[in-house]
């Protein structure tokens, strides 16, 4: 990425009926945001009725039509406006193929700038899959959205936070397939993305422990044999590359030792698996990142809280720190 103190960060508005817009300009409130080089890719009716529902009153709102007419300083957010929204039909906290849609373009915009260097880093506000499909995407998520409009294969998602990261073999799949289809080669490609990511952040290679699937890793197969046939291959192979890799880790002490600062990653062999303890400890700084993409792209690790949309009550916490970390990653 571009070494430039200068970089400019584009963040998506995620779905419109959701906390996206409330997130986004919360977070612009914060020093270490408002000093930034940012660019909001969404729908300027939207994001100016949610500047005027918060009352904010220390930044205006730009609409600009490409990267070159925005003005950066803290007094002026500018929104490169893309009109998707009907805002007689927008229902705030609801389910709506609109506001899914408009989520899927605005990444898709996202992405064009990013690949045409207007943009150095992505970051991205939460969609609603459910909107999502209904709008006629069928994605899980804004993971596969990215790998698809870029044509990557392999990426894997990284969770941060300040005690603890996490990147995951596979996410938004039955736990059952995530079993029968856990592989020694994907397990080598994430301990391969996960160092990379990791010594963007760390400064350093990074130690990286390889959670086990089984209770007690198997305990030498009274618990099952993934972790003689799949993961333990994959670890001893990765060493003898030069990787600092450590396991299989019991998952039941793993994240532990990992917050005590014994690792500083950890490999999850599931969703959950990586999820629960990550949410546990940071779930109002947690930041997700896709690694393997071409570019940076970082977002809250949370989703769209409808229950509280469009209220003034969603925390930015998560929003402020995936900028934070975008800019630093790109750096």
């Amino acid at each position: 990425m571009i070494r430039n103190k200068r970089l400019t960060i584009g963040i998506t508005m995620g779905d419109p009926s959701g906390i996206g817009p409330e997130i986004i300009l919360k977070s612009f409130s914060k020093s270490s945001v408002k000093n930034k080089r940012i660019l909001v890719i969404g729908d300027f009716n939207i994001m100016q009725a949610a500047h005027s529902t918060l009352k904010i009153t220390s930044f205006e709102l730009k609409r600009v039509r490409s990267v070159t007419g925005c003005v950066f300083n803290e007094r002026t957010l500018n929104i490169l406006d893309l009109p998707l929204i009907n805002m007689k039909e927008f229902q705030p906290g609801k389910v709506q193929a609109a506001s899914g849609n408009a989520a899927f373009e605005c990444i898709r915009k996202a992405v064009d700038l990013v690949k045409n260097k207007e943009v150095d880093a992505i970051v991205t506000a939460p969609l609603n899959k459910e909107a999502l499909n209904e709008a006629g995407h069928q994605y899980p998520g804004h993971t596969e959205i990215l790998a698809s409009l870029t044509g990557t294969k392999d990426f894997a998602m990284l969770l941060c936070s300040g005690k603890l990261n996490v990147i995951h073999i596979s996410t938004h799949i039955s736990l059952l397939k995530a079993v029968i289809e856990l592989r020694k080669g994907r397990i080598e490609k994430v301990v391969e993305l996960a160092d990379g990511a990791m010594a963007k952040l760390i400064r350093r290679r990074p130690v990286i422990a390889v959670a086990g699937l089984n209770p007690h890793s198997g305990e030498n197969g009274l618990f099952g044999n993934e972790e003689i046939r799949e993961i333990i291959p994959a670890i001893e192979n990765m060493r003898q590359k030069g990787f600092l890799v450590e396991g299989p880790v019991p998952p039941d002490t793993v994240f532990l030792q990992a917050v005590k600062g014994k690792y500083d990653v950890v490999v999850a062999m599931y969703h959950d698996q990586g999820h629960i303890p990550l949410k546990l400890i940071g779930f109002k700084s947690g930041v997700n990142v896709t690694v393997g993409l071409p570019f940076i792209r970082t977002s809250v690790d949370h989703g769209t809280a409808f229950e509280i949309a469009w209220q003034g009550r969603a925390s930015e916490s998560s929003m402020t720190e995936a900028v934070r970390l975008a800019i630093k990653m790109a750096r």
